[in-house]
């Protein structure tokens, strides 16, 4: 049930990859590093403990909305833990994995940690491919224009004006999380049907409780829409600059060698310590593809590796600013939702309009390359 942490088997370009992951593992940075992985834990549960203690004295009292940010702030770092541990960044075992992802995803995030895991296994494989890639199937989002055509009502109103209402969407992240996870739980999809339920129950019947015994009803509710809709917008501006605006892939894709399928769809964030602090490490998305289970303190080394190498074998290697990134998003959002007919009756044949240019230019297609064995873990 773990986040696969090797490439997929495929056709790849042995040569590229091989000799990528031995540079990188010679710099010592695909070890775990259980000291990082502890005291970043042992920070987030003290915040945690912190927020409640104040919660519980503050009381019945409006100035509680100004803790819900950040609750969510310390939920959202701790989701982003769940994902290192499911990625085999923290523990070698499956069953240490499993069961601290599930405590950490279940219980202290309120997401299944099984459906999560699923999905972003699909990702890796596939991502930025339509149909394959569950990122790029997005509710929220028209990522195609076929997919916008394929939208109807309210829907075909919120893809055309998908640009506009890009961040208000994304506090609907954190209800579509709930929604995904009660979903899965009903019908027992995953590996641990039982902990998993036991857990999600009594997550959100201690968050209920504990609305409900400090604060007023009205208080209670606006809380938690404050805490939804903030969660939504941080989870969401920490997933989208990592492919969203990139090029979508099609089936020529799987013919691609792996350097090749994961580096061209992914973006990383140029950015400080501190924003990349704020995103977990997922600013170094391309470095994260390639190598899964290397802990997030050496995301940032490897990245110097990574943007040499690609450069020597003519790999195209995308990385903009914060606000770079998020303009070649809004602009292919919107490039999409403007090609839609006001009445869908007009739509024409679905076809994707020209992507934005991502910030270097993307190599052409590649060809297919002999078959070789996966990388080493």
């Amino acid at each position: 049930m773990t986040v696969q942490d090797t490439p997929p088997t495929g056709t790849t370009r042995r040569g590229d990859f091989a000799e990528l992951h031995r540079r990188v593992s010679d710099a010592g940075l695909l070890r775990r590093r259980p000291l990082y992985y502890a005291g970043r834990s042992a920070a987030l549960f003290a915040a945690l403990a912190l927020l409640l203690a104040w919660f519980v004295v503050l009381g019945a009292s409006w100035w509680q909305l100004c803790l819900a940010p950040l609750f969510a702030f310390v939920i959202g770092q701790l989701a982003l833990l769940g994902h290192d541990v499911a990625h085999h960044a923290v523990f070698a075992g499956r069953r240490a994995t499993d069961l601290a992802g599930i405590v950490l995803g279940n219980l202290v995030v309120g997401m299944s940690y099984g459906w999560w895991v699923s999905d972003h296994n699909r990702h890796h494989a596939h991502p930025n491919r339509e149909g394959h890639d569950p990122a790029a199937d997005s509710l929220l989002f028209a990522r195609t224009t076929e997919q916008a055509v394929r939208t109807r009502g309210l829907r075909r109103l919120a893809a055309k004006y998908q640009a506009e209402l890009f961040f208000p969407l994304l506090s609907l992240q954190a209800l579509g999380l709930l929604v995904a996870t009660c979903l899965t739980l009903t019908r027992g999809t995953v590996r641990y049907p039982a902990l998993e339920r036991t857990l999600a129950a009594l997550h959100y019947a201690l968050a209920a409780a504990l609305l409900a015994v400090v604060l007023t009803p009205l208080q209670a509710l606006a809380f938690a829409v404050l805490f939804g809709a903030v969660l939504g917008v941080y989870l969401g501006c920490i997933f989208a600059p990592n492919h969203k605006g990139m090029p979508m892939t099609g089936p020529d894709a799987e013919r691609a060698d792996f350097l090749r399928r994961q580096v061209l769809p992914s973006r990383n964030l140029r950015a400080g310590r501190f924003v990349h602090f704020l995103f977990g490490g997922l600013g170094y998305q391309i470095e994260h593809h390639l190598f899964p289970a290397m802990p997030v303190a050496a995301l940032r080394p490897a990245s110097r590796i990574v943007r040499d190498y690609c450069a020597q074998v003519g790999v195209p290697y995308s990385e903009a600013g914060p606000v770079a990134c998020f303009r070649e998003i809004l602009r292919d959002l919107r490039a999409i939702g403007r090609s839609l007919p006001a009445d869908p009756a007009q739509s024409a044949p679905p076809t994707r309009p020209t992507a934005p240019e991502p910030t270097r230019p993307t190599a052409p297609e590649p060809q297919a390359a002999p078959e070789a064995e996966a990388a080493a873990r």
